[in-house]
């Protein structure tokens, strides 16, 4: 793939993916460089000039008043990394974690982090050769940014802890470095400080499960439709003029998709005249509810797309317009005493993980909704006080055989568990460092959970898409639409008709691989 130059200020998510998954190479780009190296500059001056500046020339948190000078400036480096790295639990995952190095590679890109360009480039270097830090997933509370997955993050760029090398495999990170023939960094002053501020980590977790939610909420629409045909629902309630008359944007897009899914359909015309007036919510109101989910989407891909473009570590570098205009032409002694008089560094918050923490709960509620709706679905298939003349189950020989009648209730499971998991954890914080840090985010929290909502819906959603289909096969010779025979061939392709009973789990799992693929939504285009 074509490398990506980071500049701090276009990052796309479906970019963030791509290095994080798909392995594009990333430089920094040569613009961005200039502004780097010359915040850069102010940073040097005021070691220099020995002023006094937060995590500069001083400890950080609550150690704040404590100044730092001379040689201890590079060892400040070195312990602030050390004894930042303290996380527990389970590691990120590979993708999780190489798109946390992009995501603050990029953020350092900006120009106002103060770091040398040789930061960024040894965070590039390391994407690009395979190297990815063993960062654990538990041990921070959003603020001051995800400090201790960030530090073992810097710990791997200094040569110590652990990564994964190319293939996967957990080693020592100076072994990982000297195969891949990397240097370690000798960090110089704030550049530890910068590392580990920000909210790369719950962010980078929340980027990927938003970009997975993307796609269930397409499969939602189209998983949807095969049950609503199948039960022999109708598409009146998805009439345009109906969602015109309340235009939310997610639901007018579901409703659309909706109409689309059952254009062409056999079923529906088998009982077009039939005596039912209206469908029972979870079909009906499809579009009102799949459609606040994709708003929900919307809302949080605007914030996250933001914060990936932001400047979140502390503090902050300001060139003033005519330092940042003759900063190239002015010779090295001049640019020094330029850059010190002619530049702010301002002491801030942006580390704080608040406006993330919110919409990956915010996105946890909606997906939350999402398998709720699913399972609900799946009773009436199920169901034979309610699946319109399907068998009991679904089963071929209900009695001797018990069809879907496990299956719901592994899918109410999955909807009861992420009921629990989605009470926010942005409303909650605790005190850290003293007291100075004193009120926290939680976000990495946030992120964490929702992932395990993301997993849980996608299999809540795997299990209807396989008794729709097994529902299409028993309502043969009538065919649903083309769209709706494409998501049935699709389904059928990694999991067969059940003709009798037979462990299902190894179906469930293809058919969620199948969804987050995006081959189930593909019925769609």
């Amino acid at each position: 793939m074509k490398a990506l130059h980071i500049n701090g200020n276009d990052l796309t998510l479906t970019e963030v993916r791509e290095v994080a998954a798909d392995r594009r190479p990333v430089l920094l780009d040569p613009d961005a460089r200039g502004m780097v190296n010359r915040a850069r500059d102010v940073v040097d001056a005021i070691v220099a000039e020995n002023r006094i500046s937060y995590a500069i020339t001083t400890g950080v948190g609550k150690l704040s008043d404590v100044r730092i000078a001379g040689d201890q400036i590079r060892e400040l480096q070195v312990n602030l990394v050390r004894s930042h790295a303290v996380g527990v639990g389970e590691p990120l995952s590979l993708s999780e974690t190489r798109a946390m190095m992009l995501l603050r590679a990029n953020s350092l890109s900006k120009g106002n982090s103060g770091v040398r360009a040789a930061v960024i480039d040894a965070i590039c270097e390391m994407l690009n050769r395979g190297i990815t830090p063993m960062v654990p997933s538990q041990g921070s509370v959003g603020a001051s940014g995800d400090l201790a997955p960030l530090a073992h993050l810097a710990l791997a760029l200094i040569g110590e802890g652990e990564c994964f090398d190319e293939k996967g495999t957990r080693i020592a990170t100076a072994e990982a470095m000297r195969r891949a023939q990397i240097k370690p960094l000798l960090l110089e002053a704030k550049e530890a400080v910068s590392l580990i501020n920000g909210t790369q980590g719950m962010l980078a977790v929340g980027i990927l499960a938003l970009l997975a939610s993307e796609i269930l909420a397409d499969s939602a629409d189209v998983i949807g439709a095969l049950t609503l045909d199948v039960l022999r629902g109708t598409d009146v309630a998805f009439d345009e003029r109906i969602h015109q008359a309340r235009p939310h944007a997610g639901q007018l897009k579901t409703a659309a998709n909706l109409r689309k899914m059952l254009e062409g359909s056999q079923l529906r015309e088998s009982h077009r005249d039939c005596g039912r007036v209206q469908d029972a919510y979870s079909l009906r109101c499809m579009p009102q509810v799949h459609g606040a989910v994709r708003d929900t989407l919307s809302h949080c891909h605007e914030v996250m797309e933001i914060e990936v473009n932001s400047a979140v570590d502390n503090p902050l570098v300001f060139l003033k317009s005519s330092n940042a205009r003759s900063a190239t032409a002015a010779p090295p002694a001049q640019l020094e005493r330029r850059s010190a008089a002619n530049a702010d560094v301002l002491s801030g918050g942006n580390f704080h993980g608040q406006p993330v923490a919110f919409v990956l709960d915010f996105l946890g509620i909606a997906l939350s909704v999402l398998a709720g709706i699913s399972e609900r679905r799946l009773e009436r298939l199920v169901n034979p006080a309610l699946n319109e003349g399907l068998p009991p189950f679904l089963a071929a020989g209900a009695g001797l055989n018990s069809g879907f009648m496990m299956p719901q209730v592994t899918a109410a499971a999955l909807a009861s568990e992420n009921k629990v998991l989605a009470h926010p954890a942005s409303v909650d914080s605790i005190t850290t460092s003293g007291n100075k840090e004193d009120y926290v985010s939680m976000g990495m929290t946030a992120s964490l959970k929702l992932k395990r909502i993301v997993e849980n819906t996608r299999n809540a959603m795997a299990i209807e898409a396989m008794a729709a289909a097994q529902a299409l096969d028993f309502v043969a010779p009538l065919r649903t639409s083309k769209r709706g025979q494409a998501a049935h061939a699709a389904i059928r392709s990694v999991c067969a008709t059940m003709d009798r009973d037979r462990v299902m789990y190894h179906d469930f799992a293809r058919i969620a691989e199948l969804i987050a693929s995006g081959k189930i939504a593909d019925a769609l285009r």
